[in-house]
Formats: structure tokens, sequence, C-alpha cells
């Protein structure tokens, strides 16, 4: 049976498993995934201190202090605890306010009964990284030193040794060289609560996944298989937590040969280790019932058998007597009847499925006499489960006698030790067989009579591990699925991929900024606002992507806005690139370029891998200084090669230089990286319209549209060629649908004048006309020129201002 590993369910297996994780990844180093799952984890249950400590704790620990002391400054007569006080203090001390940071330790001293939370309390930590790490933080440092092959290289065989180190994957995607997400994480079985009779091989097959990562090593707590033997029965297995997420270490349940034997109690009928299996005809007296068995005493319950006992027992034959073994037990191989045959002698003196009454009277014996536990070899494990007076009897017993006891009546069953149970044609009970518990006879008990509550609550706790294992995975790809569609810039990829996480996980900060960017990307500016609102709203004092935000503002033109948000950063950090980048975008939305410009550069010399100061910077320089301009963009392009704002900003300096093989080198570049930007497309129609080639043009600027039908620029430019192709009506259309839109553009008005020209429409050639000279009064020699031209053919070629 499947269960709905609903990820709203928090389990303590869910919280001890996320816990384990973010402290092996901060004792690493590796903020990036601490903070990821940290998020993960706090989203899940708002009100869960534990995740409030943790996720305040990796925040603090990636230089967010204002973020941190948010999260644990909450009011006192609501949720706050002591560990929000001891967090806050540390909070408080990062940011300079130690007489705030005083009150709070003070507040904490004055709670002497407070236990801190599971997170919080004592753990072991690994002093060295393992190889995992180690592959991935040399793989961080090839980044840096732009050796993308060997990056790429270290951060694939940190992900194969450790699949859950979100790092290495963020690396990649910064490389552009992401496997698909099918080979980096493959899916995994739904795990699948255990019920008796349930085969070994229905149970999940473990992943690699770097065992002992996530957990340290801490004797057995850690790992229900540490120390684990054949003798052992899974049964008699403590649960506990296994290593990490989804170990590639031993499952609850054994393999297959070692589930066998299952002990035998009053309580619990069996089917294994019991009487060799005998054919003989029905009597009066199977239909009558089997008859009471009388009790031993106590006295002689508690004798323990010797090892010779043992031992010539285990070296018994089965009887000629027994009759004839049915099919399914001669087809069997030679090595499973001579495991069965220390069962042979080993009659069950207390379990029968025939005996119901003397089952409820007596439950459990066995666990008062230590039946449970096993010897190290198979004789010994068997002769243990026998009390005194049976295995006198057993020792004393020779090959005749067993025939003839055999043969007896059943009333004198009993005094023998062994007894025979009603059954027809099959037998009641068979031996051990080597398939294990799951190979069972027909005639056998139920599977479900043959597990205690212990076993049970056991096999519960290793479903919820493995299902809290599972619940981690599975969010943890779908995250990565959209994380690399948008690495690739698939941008409606992405937002699909975020559409399929849990709601808990698509109201948090970092998924509404990857949903605003892939807004942004597209050039769907209004709900990439409204993403970037949410953000702020949910974490008022974050700095990443903000960059993004402010360039979205300086788009959409909102001037107060972009101030306010500027000034909020700065308040936030002074030294990150973000504010500055900010504070630059409002300058330059005011035509303030020198101070841009400085703000610009102040955010490249606090970050020098902030690609996107130095494009920016490149941006403000092109108007005034080409080669400048050039610079900061290579500059940009050594800081992230794969930074397509920069190789767009090349393109257009050669473009303005009239290089345009130049030109076309960088625009393609630029469009390889996002191939669904349309305005990269359509600087590369541009240049293929600068070389005559129409066709091509035209064809580029057809698939820019396809992208993104709002945008005015591609529409142009694509009204231009059809005009050149004399294509009236098709370039008609686009200039009324561009005249609808944006019906103030002096431009557009001109264009479409000289086609209603070219068509013979003189009323409406005049009438624009008009229009034209009342939006922009400093063209009168372009209208006059227009005016004066006579044939079509007279009508030249006006350049679109692209400033």
């Amino acid at each position: 049976m499947q269960r709905d590993p609903t990820p709203a369910a928090v389990t303590p297996q869910l919280c001890q498993r996320y816990a384990n994780l973010i402290w092996s990844c901060l004792d690493a180093d590796l903020h990036k995934s601490a903070l990821f799952y940290a998020e993960r984890y706090f989203v899940l249950d708002l009100k869960n201190h534990d995740a409030r400590h943790l996720y305040a704790t990796v925040l603090l620990e990636s230089g967010q202090p204002h973020s941190a002391h948010r999260l644990v400054n909450v009011p006192a007569k609501e949720t706050r605890c002591t560990g929000c006080l001891n967090i806050l203090a540390k909070c408080c001390m990062k940011l300079g306010r130690h007489r705030q940071a005083r009150e709070a330790l003070e507040g904490c001293l004055r709670d002497h009964s407070y236990t801190p939370t599971q997170s919080m309390g004592f753990r072991t930590a690994s002093a060295f990284p393992n190889e995992a790490i180690l592959c991935c933080q040399a793989g961080n440092s090839a980044l840096k030193g732009n050796l993308h092959e060997s990056a790429a290289m270290s951060y694939r065989q940190a992900l194969a040794l450790n699949p859950m180190l979100w790092e290495a994957f963020e690396g990649l995607c910064a490389i552009g060289d992401i496997p698909p997400i099918e080979n980096l994480f493959p899916p995994r079985p739904q795990p699948v609560l255990q019920k008796p009779g349930d085969e070994g091989p229905g149970r999940p097959i473990p992943v690699a996944t770097g065992a002992g990562f996530f957990t340290p090593d801490a004797g057995n707590a850690g790992n229900l298989f540490r120390n684990w033997k054949p003798e052992l029965r899974a049964a008699d297995v403590p649960a506990g937590p296994r290593d990490s997420i989804a170990t590639s270490d031993s499952s609850f349940y054994g393999e297959p040969s070692f589930q066998a034997p299952i002990r035998a109690s009053r309580s619990q009928p069996t089917n294994l280790a019991v009487h060799p299996p005998a054919v003989r005809p029905l009597s009066s007296a199977d239909e009558a019932g089997p008859v009471t068995k009388k009790l031993r005493s106590n006295a002689r319950q508690r004798s323990a058998a010797s090892s010779s006992t043992a031992a010539e027992m285990h070296n018994l034959k089965p009887s000629k007597s027994a009759g004839v073994l049915p099919a399914a037990a001669d087809d069997r191989p030679k090595s499973s009847k001579a495991r069965a045959r220390p069962a042979l002698t080993n009659a069950n003196l207390f379990s029968s499925s025939g005996r119901p009454a003397q089952n409820a009277a007596a439950p459990s014996r066995s666990h008062a006499l230590g039946l449970g536990k096993t010897a190290t070899g198979p004789g010994t494990r068997r002769s243990t489960r026998l009390q005194s007076g049976g295995s006198k009897l057993a020792s004393k017993t020779t090959v005749r006698d067993r025939q003839r006891a055999a043969n007896k009546a059943r009333s004198q069953s009993h005094d023998s030790g062994l007894e025979e149970e009603p059954g027809g044609t099959e037998p009641a009970f068979a031996p051990a067989s080597p398939l294990g518990q799951g190979a069972v006879s027909e005639s056998s008990p139920p599977p479900s009579a043959a597990w205690t509550a212990e076993q049970e609550r056991a096999a519960e706790e290793a479903f919820q591990v493995e299902l809290a294992d599972y619940q981690i995975y599975d969010v943890m790809r779908k995250f990565a699925s959209a994380a690399r569609a948008m690495a690739l810039y698939d941008c409606r990829l992405c937002l699909d991929e975020l559409e399929k996480l849990p709601p808990q996980h698509q109201r948090s900060a970092s998924v509404m900024a990857m949903v605003g960017k892939a807004h942004y990307e597209l050039g769907q500016y209004p709900a990439a606002e409204r993403a970037f609102e949410a953000v702020r709203i949910l974490e008022p004092y974050r700095l990443w992507d903000m960059e993004v935000y402010s360039t979205l503002l300086w788009h959409l033109q909102k001037n107060i806005r972009l101030s306010f948000l500027a000034q909020e950063l700065l308040s936030t950090d002074p030294k990150s690139p973000q504010a500055w980048i900010a504070v630059g975008n409002c300058f330059s939305l005011q035509k303030e370029k020198t101070q841009a410009l400085t703000c610009f550069r102040r955010a490249a010399q606090l970050d020098p891998t902030c690609a996107y100061a130095f494009t920016l910077s490149g941006h403000e320089s092109i108007d005034e200084d080409l080669n400048k301009a050039i610079n900061f963009f290579q500059a940009a392009l050594r800081a992230d090669a794969r930074h397509y704002n920069a190789w767009y900003g090349l393109g257009t300096c050669y473009m303005r230089m009239s290089k345009l093989r130049l030109a076309d080198y960088h625009f393609r570049k630029a469009s390889e990286i996002h191939p669904q930007n349309a305005v990269l497309l359509g600087c590369v129609g541009m240049v293929r319209e600068r070389y005559m080639k129409y066709d091509e043009a035209l064809e580029l600027f057809n698939r820019a549209i396809q992208f993104s039908p709002e945008n005015a620029l591609v529409r142009y430019h694509r009204a231009k060629i059809l005009i050149a192709m004399k294509r009236y009506t098709a370039a008609l259309q686009d200039l009324q649908y561009l005249k609808d839109t944006s019906p103030e553009e002096s431009n557009v008005l001109f264009q479409l004048a000289k086609l209603y020209r070219l068509l013979g429409d003189d009323v409406k050639f005049t009438q624009l006309l008009a229009e034209v000279r009342d939006v922009a009064p400093k063209s009168l020699a372009k209208i006059r020129k227009l005016a004066e031209s006579v044939k079509p053919q007279d009508v030249g070629e006006e350049v679109m201002d692209e400033g």
C-alpha cells in the first residue's frame, strides 16, 4: 500500500532529516545549500520554532543579520521563546546593537526551564570535509577562476557522490553545462509501508547519496544496520533514524535470506521452524480438533539447553515415517532442505495454529523467556527456543523412537516433545524457505497475525524515515527542474515547473523572486513587478535579486518607487552591490549619467564578480565613449561569460561603429545564451537587414514576434523589411498595431505616412503628416522632404531613433 507523501504533514522524521541536512551544509561552509534547505524547512510550518531557529541561524551565517533579526524578533506575547532570544542576541551583536543584545541575553538567563529544540541541542560535527564537499569547493574555486571545464567536472563528481549538494547544482547552472535532471537526479520510487507477507524485492532501491554526510557517526543511533549481523533478526533491531537522505545502506528489512527465522510465541502462530511436512490420512481425531496441551512448569521452562544437545539435535535426520513430501517441497533445491533440517527436531512447543485458546491464555511468553535472542550458529539458535524438559527428551530420542512417536495417539504427543498438527495433503507448517517470510504455503496462517506491535511500530518508523527522505528529494528535484530552465532562459518552462511545487513552497520568497525574474526575461514587466512586490513583503530585508527589481523599475519609469527601494537597500547593507546598483539606476532614470556611472563603479568595487555592475557601466558610457563602453562590457564577460547583456552591449557598440561582422558575432552569442529573447533576435535581424538579406531578416523578426508579440521595436523593423520587400498590406497591419499601442511615437507615424504615400492614399498621407508635425515639431525637414517626393520610388529610407 502506498501513501501520498503530503508535504504539509511535518513529521518528527522530516524535521530530523532537514536539521541534519542543514547543519551538515553549515559545517561544510556551503551556505547556499544550507539556505536552500532551511527555507524549505521553514515554509512547511511557520510556527515551528525548530525551523525558525535553523533558518535564522543560516541567514546569520550567510551575512544577512537583518533578515535573521526580523525572523526571531517576534513579540514576546506571541511565539517568541528563549531560543529566539538567543539568536536575537547574536543578530544584535552582529548589527552593533549591544544594549539590545544584553537585554536578550538577560531574558535567556531568566528562563531556567527552557529546553533547546531538537536541532539546536547536542550534535556531532565532522572536522574534515568528505570527498563530495571537497569536489564542490574545488568547483567553486574553478568557477571563480574562469576554469569552466574543471568546475563542471568537479560539480558533477560532487553530485555523483552526494546529489543533495544544492550548491554544486547551482554551479552547473552558472556555467550553463547542465545535464538533464533525470540524469543528475534520477526519480525514486515512492516509499511503501511494509506489511506482513511483503517480499523484500518490493522495497524501493536505495540511491547513492553520500551516506554519512548528513548525519555524523554517533554509534548506532543513526543507522538501523550499522552493527547488523546475519544472525540478528529484523524484528529485534530497534528502530531509529538512518544515516542520510536515501542512504545506500540496508533498509529496515534485510536481505530475504536473513529474514528467517521469525521467533515463535504463544500469541503468534508461525510457519517457520516446526515439524517436517508429513502426508497422512485424515482421521476422526483431525475432525474433532487438537487435544489441549499441558503447560510446562515454570521451573522446567527456565532451564537452558546445553550446547551438546544442540549439536546432537542439529545432526538428526528426518524420519521415514514422515511420509512423502508434497511436490512443492520436493522441487526445492537441496540447500533449502538442508537449511530446514534443524527445524525437524526443534518442534515448537509453545505455538500452534490449531490452539487459539491456549495462545490467548499465555500471550508473548517468548519475550519473558528470552526466546527472541539468537546464538551464533543455526543449531544453537534453534535449541535455545526449547525448554529444559523438551531438550532432555529430544536428546535421548533416537530415530526409532521418533518413528514410533509419530504413530502414537494425539494424547501422548505432549510427552514426547513433538506434536503433529491436523492437516490434509498439505503440511500444517512449512519449513524455513530461502525466499524468507514471503514464501508461505497455502494453509499457513494469515501474514497479518505474524507481526507483533513492536514490529509494526518499527515498520511504521522505517516508513516515516523513508517518506521524509522521499519528500525532501522530490521537492529538491522540482526546484532543480525550475532552476535548470531558468539558467537556460527557458522562462516559460521555468514557470510551469514552479507551478508543480507544493503550495507552501510556492509562497516562499525565493520562488517569488524566480517568478519575477522569469517574467522580466520574457518582457512581461507588470507580472514581474507584482512578483517582486510579493518578495519585498515576505522578506523586506532581502538583498538577493534586488538588482533585477531595480532595473525593472527603471524600465517601467517608476522614479519614486525606485528611489525608495535604493534607500531601503542602502540602509540594510551599504556595502552590498545590489544597493549601489539600485542607486545607480535611480540616477540613470533622472538622466544623471555621471552619478549613475559612479554608483555602478562602486558596486563593481564591492564585488568584482558582479558582472551586472560592469554591464550597466557600459550602457551608461555607450553614448559618450564607445571604447570605454567596450572595456566595461569585456570586464563583465570576464566576470561571467554567460552574461548575455554584456554580449548584447558589445554588439551594439560594434553596430554603431559599423563593424557588422563583429556586431553579428556578438549578437549571435547573446542569442545563443538566451534563445527566446525577442530583442536579441531582432538585433541579429537588423544586421541581416544591413546586409540586404531581407528573407533571413524577416524570418528572424517573425521568430522574435512569436516569443514577444508586444515588442514594438521588432514589429517596427519587420514593417520596414516588409516595405522594402513591397509587401505593403502586411506592413500596414504592423504599423497600424504600433499606432494603436504607441499613438505618440513620431517614427511610427512617419513610416505609416510614407506607406500611405506608396499606396497612393493622399488623404491619409496628409492627415498623418499633420500628426507628425504636432507630435515632433523638430521633424519638419523630414516632413517637407517626404511631401516634395512625387514618385513612390523617390521615397527614401529613414532610420528609426533606437535611443
